[in-house]
Order: structure tokens, then sequence, then C-alpha cells
């Protein structure tokens, strides 16, 4: 059911909430406080190294397939491993520094054989990922994360992943549609609630984000949830109006909790390539982006990009989509990661 208590507001004010509004599904009842501790690892979906058959035997299959040949380690070696790095879309500034890398320590202590090279690289690939799992914060009695990014990058199913995620670790998860600006991403939001068995908070097509937002975090107040997710608009990076609108938004849950949100996570489309790392800058400039959701991981046969924002930005990467079903979001491991591509 479509909460309709918000009327559509211009200024920043914090909206007044009247009463507590319907919900698209039944609430739970009221809780204890969750543990602030994150959630376990999903473990009915696919995992990392199955996501990523397509990277291995695309472009990353080509930086393998080099050490495999178990050529001298000359310059052509160094040059053409620039170039397969590069066409893994693990972009010019980030492959120049792994290139360069490599060279110095076999130049100070050669390496005995093309596999030690490859390990070597490995290792520095893993540096860049930040070496350690990074954890969702979480904490009690009730945490926020805000979800941000464009249209078409998978921003409302990786919702609908994490929803499920968290209902599977013990959280009660409560959606919140705050791309008030088409019809259609709420309608989808809806679906996808009913699907994973999550409350939806939700208004008409054109209402205030902030006010939905604002009454979203009051019923889960209200309604025992611990961690409210909000949608978006599909903002593009592009559109200075849009990415203002978020800010506001910001501000309100801030008024509302003030350390809040915890999270502020962007969903980047693991098949676009360099153009989400210019996405990645642009949100991460305008509302702090905590972290990242790497979606569609099993349909990219290149994923070099994620060493590419990983250095440029120093943002970690948190989720994953290893695949199409809602259970197809596994936590990040940098370690696994980089054996995946290499397996």
């Amino acid at each position: 059911m479509v909460f309709n208590i918000f009327r559509r507001r211009e200024r920043e004010q914090e909206p007044a909430s009247p009463e507590a509004p319907a919900e698209t599904a039944e609430a739970p009842a009221a809780a204890p406080a969750a543990a602030a501790a994150p959630p376990p690892p999903a473990t009915d979906g696919a995992s990392v190294p199955q996501s990523l058959e397509k990277a291995r035997g695309g472009f990353f299959g080509a930086v393998r397939t080099l050490f495999q040949a178990r050529r001298e380690l000359d310059e052509s070696f160094w040059d053409e491993l620039e170039e397969r790095l590069l066409q893994a879309d693990v972009g010019a500034h980030t492959t120049a520094d792994l290139v360069d890398l490599l060279r110095e320590q076999h130049a100070r202590r050669s390496f005995e054989s093309p596999e030690q090279a490859e390990r070597a690289l490995q290792a520095e690939l893993v540096k860049l990922l930040g070496a350690e799992r990074s954890a969702l914060n979480l904490p009690a009695p009730l945490a926020v994360v805000l979800v941000v990014g464009v249209n078409g990058v998978g921003k409302t199913t990786s919702i609908a992943k994490l929803a499920h995620y968290l209902t599977e670790a013990g959280r009660k998860p409560l959606l919140v549609a705050g791309d008030t600006f088409r019809a259609a991403a709420i309608d989808q939001l809806k679906v996808w609630g009913d699907r994973v068995h999550v409350p939806v908070v939700a208004q008409g097509p054109g209402s205030d984000p902030s006010a939905v937002v604002f009454d979203g975090i009051r019923a889960a107040q209200g309604r025992g949830a611990d961690v409210v997710v909000v949608d978006t608009a599909g903002r593009l990076h592009t559109k200075v109006n849009l990415m203002e609108e978020l800010k506001k938004v910001h501000r309100v849950i801030q008024r509302q909790i003030p350390d809040a949100p915890h999270e502020t996570l962007l969903v980047l489309d693991a098949v676009t390539g360099q153009n989400a790392l210019i996405q990645a800058k642009t949100f991460a400039q305008t509302v702090g982006v905590t972290g990242l959701v790497l979606a569609k991981l099993d349909s990219s046969a290149k994923g070099g990009v994620v060493f590419s924002i990983a250095q440029e930005l120093g943002i970690p990467i948190k989720l994953v989509g290893t695949g199409e079903k809602v259970g197809d979001l596994a936590p990040f491991d940098p370690q696994e990661f980089v054996a995946a591509l290499f397996a």
C-alpha cells in the first residue's frame, strides 16, 4: 500500500509526521535492539569464484595466459603485460603503477620464473583492494543504509538482494522507495519487497523524496525494524539538481539520526568499465560514499575496473552481485577475488 502522508515540500525543512502510515507488507513486531555486529556471509547464492567465469575466460584470462607462456621477462613481456591489463579495464594509471612496481621488484631481485612474477602481481592487486574484507556498518538500534547509483546499474535488484541477505542474517530490514521521480521505480521496489517478504514505505510518484525518507525512518522506529534501506533516484551523475536533491535526503536523515546514514552504498555495474570510475568519483564527492556494491559481476568479461576504483578513490567494495537470483549477493573478499581471477 502506498504511503500518502506528506505533501511535496519545496523547502528542505524537516517534515512533520502525523500518524504511522500503512505498509506494503506486514511490519514485524517490536523486538529488542539488534546487535551491532555485521551480518554473516550469505550462503544460498552463487560464490564469487563462480561469478568470475566470464572474466577468467575473457580479458583477465589473457593476463593469466601471458604468465603461463613461460617466456623470458624481457622488455616485450612487460609491454605486453601492460597492454593486457589495459584490455582488462584495469585503467591506464593503475596499470602503469602495477607494471612499474613489478619491473622494480624484478630489477632488485630477479623473478625466477613468470609464475613468480604472477604471484607478485596478485599480491599487489590484493594490496590495492585493501587485503581485508570490509564489513557493513550496521549499528543498533537502527542502522540507515542509503543506496545510490545511476539508472540501469542494477540498483533496485541489489537492494532486494541486500534485504534478503539481511533477513537471512536475522535482521529486520525495511525498504524506503525514495526514487519518486519514476512510478516504475516505486512499483518495482514494492514487487521486490513482496518477493523477499520485507515491508516497503512509499508515496506516490512526484512526492518529495526527503519526506518519504523521513516517513520511512519514523515507521522503522515504530515497527521494530533495525535496518532501513533507502532507494534513491537513478540520478545521472551529470545532473547537478538531482545530486543536490540527494544531499537534501542525506541531511533529512541526519536530523533524525545524527550519525546516519551509517552506510552510503554506491551500486556500480561491473560491465560498464571505466565509466563506473567516473560515476564513483562524482557520487563520492557529493554524498561521501562509504562502500561499493559491484553488480552484474557474473556478466563482466573484464572486471579490472575494480582495481582502478580502489586506487583512485580508496572506497572499499563491500558486496558483489554474483548472479541473477535473490540470494546471489556476497561479501567482497579481496584475496578471494584476486585468487578467483587467476584460478
